[in-house]
């Protein structure tokens, strides 16, 4: 996925066991790893592998990968099996978290269509087409996607994730120094979400799902509203 001069590969593999915690519930899973090339950056960095430990940030943003991604799917529908998102960054300009939510979606997606074709699965358990954005404030004026530049420079820095139905999953803000006002954050929001709008839009067409795919998919979201109904 190509967010700009932001380029992440996103791979999903299937694998036929889930955590301890969820042994025997019926239920799956789906986690995420995220790294970073050495040369993404215009100077190099140390590879985790190197370090011999996962680094902070690295940690904290596979973490947001996977809620991210675990809020697109009924886990309960999927059996006792563990989804992984791989996402690595081949070059970084900003925004290398969300443009990783958006790829690995559409990585999902396609691992839950492959388990279907080979009927593995009933339906398509997902309960909403999931994408991220970067929005900030910059030279006193909201930005969306913001570039390494801009992040460097921004007043204020936001990732939102959001569905399709336009329902929050996360909303990440902080003021990089005077605080700023809430008509800043109203403001940015509204921008995440056009551009989330859009980009859902576009991993749609990418995906470009079967007739029988998107009924597979609705066959999902109606057991999971049962379920929800009690």
């Amino acid at each position: 996925v190509s967010f700009g001069d932001t380029v992440v590969l996103c791979t999903a593999s299937v694998e036929e066991k889930v955590p301890p915690f969820l042994r025997n519930s019926g239920h799956g899973w789906v986690s995420a790893e995220y790294s970073m090339l050495p040369r993404a950056t215009k100077e190099r960095t140390l590879r985790d592998s190197t370090r011999g430990r996962i680094g902070g940030r690295s940690h904290e943003i596979q973490r947001l990968i996977g809620r991210s991604l675990r809020a697109a799917v009924d886990l309960s529908l999927l059996g006792e099996r563990t989804l992984w998102i791989d996402c690595d960054v081949i070059q970084a300009d900003g925004g290398t978290r969300t443009a990783a939510i958006t790829g690995g979606f559409v990585a999902l997606v396609d691992a839950l269509r492959h388990l279907y074709a080979k009927d593995l699965i009933k339906c398509i358990p997902l309960s909403a087409f999931v994408a991220a954005i970067s929005v900030g404030k910059t030279g006193g004026v909201l930005v969306a996607d913001l570039c390494y530049e801009e992040d460097s420079n921004a007043e204020v820095d936001c990732n939102i994730v959001m569905n399709e139905f336009g329902d929050f999953i996360e909303v990440q803000g902080t003021a990089e120094g005077a605080p700023f006002p809430r008509q800043d954050l109203d403001g940015m929001l509204d921008l995440a979400a056009e551009g989330i709008g859009s980009i859902i839009e576009t991993q749609k067409k990418v995906l470009y799902l079967k007739e029988t795919e998107m009924r597979a998919i609705e066959d999902a979201r109606d057991r999971f509203r049962k379920l929800q109904q009690g």
